[in-house]
């Protein structure tokens, strides 16, 4: 197993281009099961995660060729319709195939997901939206067995709140519904935009992208797609919170400004100054004139898109400990987003946690000092790495298969920017 090395307290400076967005190959990756043919994906990520969801596709029946950007998928010889535990219990998306499954052969076998320990993250909304659809299922031995008699039947569908792969797993499965199928408090995250985009280039009839009240005609068949994958929001929000906690200036291209609208606020009024030009954004840590420079504090509240993603909230933390004032941090998605608190305390970071309420006091842009620390989740990986590149001195961090799961060529993109980073053995 390897870790990750930081030699900290070197401002990031230079350019780097954002990859797609793993969480938008993931359901478009599932999409193709919806119709046999050839389809084709671009700007598909090389990652730990993308990895194991084509090894799921392949014990489906399912071939593929990646050339580490563009991703042939042949779905014509689809004939299991099994998702076992031994390939879902490390991601969470792999209940993706459920929906595309039931529509292309009317019965799925799906091992309930694992991934990220971060909560429960129920699949309720799935099996209640599929009942809707008149599934039958059945919860039994770790894994949802669903089937239909026919074709699934359109049905209007009431999320209580936002579900991303809820959302995104009724609309597959609807596109092949006979009837019609609304989807209301759907989720609006640029990524099922993406999903949407490549089911109407399948031949699906669908109403209301971008909005929270999807209206989805059934179709008898599909076609095969070409489709490119948006760039990482996340991603880019990693790097660019990176560049402000280590006082550099540097230039993110190849993202979408517009899909970062919250966090992008509070970073100037975290004091940087932040230029968006098409796909591309420049941002500057605030200086004093004298080499040092400062970092404001700034509350901010996990919401559903478009409010602050929750997939940003870690990394935000550790930029707020280095900040000179005090912040408030509210965790409104998952209930056990805060792992990342005990491990940024170990570097010298000043947090206190109520429920789902975090109160940091910034301890300054040298207040950190590197340590050892460990890995809990793909984000919290992510927060430490910031934390370690800001702070003063080496940091070691273990069980980075977490940070492989969501971001691509990360040592690399680090260090042409100017970071000292590398990984060894443990």
């Amino acid at each position: 197993m390897e870790k990750l090395i930081i030699e900290g307290g070197i401002p990031l400076r230079g350019h780097l281009k954002i990859s797609g967005a793993k969480n938008a190959a993931l359901p478009l990756i599932a999409a193709t099961l919806l119709t046999p043919g050839r389809h084709i994906l671009r700007n598909v990520p090389d990652l730990r995660d993308t990895r194991t969801f084509l090894k799921l596709m392949e014990s489906l029946g399912v071939t593929w060729h990646y050339d580490g950007y563009s991703l042939n998928i042949d779905s014509t010889r689809l004939g299991f319709s099994e998702a076992s535990y031994e390939l879902v219990k490390t991601m969470r998306a792999s209940v993706l195939v459920l929906g595309p499954l039931l529509a292309r052969l009317g019965r799925a076998r799906v091992s309930l997901p694992g991934g990220c320990a971060i909560g429960e993250r129920p699949i309720d909304f799935h099996i209640r939206g599929f009942e809707k659809m008149k599934v039958n299922i059945r919860l039994e031995q770790g894994y949802v067995d669903a089937e239909i008699d026919g074709r699934l039947q359109g049905g209007s569908i009431n999320f209580d709140i936002p579900s991303v792969t809820g959302t995104e797993n009724i609309l597959m499965a609807a596109t092949l519904a006979q009837g019609t199928t609304v989807i209301k408090n759907a989720a609006k995250e640029p990524e099922i935009g993406n999903l949407v985009d490549m089911l109407v280039g399948m031949g699906a009839v669908i109403e209301g992208k971008d909005t929270d009240r999807l209206t989805i005609q059934g179709v008898e068949k599909l076609r095969p797609a070409e489709c490119e994958i948006i760039p990482d929001r996340i991603e880019a929000g990693t790097y660019l919170i990176a560049v402000c906690a280590t006082g550099g200036e540097a230039t993110i291209s190849g993202c979408n400004p517009s899909h970062l609208p919250s966090l992008l606020d509070k970073l100037r009024t975290a004091g940087c100054l932040i230029e968006e030009d098409g796909s591309s954004i420049h941002i500057a840590a605030r200086g004093n004139g004298g080499g040092e420079f400062s970092i404001g504090s700034a509350d901010i509240k996990t919401m559903p898109y478009p409010g602050y993603p929750t997939d940003l909230q870690a990394q935000f933390m550790a930029l707020m400990s280095l900040s000179n004032s005090v912040s408030v941090i509210k965790e409104t998605i998952f209930e056990n987003r805060f792992m990342h608190v005990a491990e940024l305390r170990r570097l010298g970071a000043d947090i206190q946690t109520d429920g789902h309420t975090a109160v940091v006091k910034g301890v300054g842009t040298k207040g950190l000092l590197g340590a050892p620390v460990m890995a809990t989740d793909l984000r919290a990986s992510s927060s430490l790495v910031i934390a370690g590149l800001a702070a003063s001195g080496r940091t070691e961090i273990s069980r980075i298969y977490h940070l492989e799961r969501g971001y691509e060529k990360l040592v690399d993109k680090l260090s042409n920017l100017g970071a000292r980073v590398w990984k060894e053995q443990e």
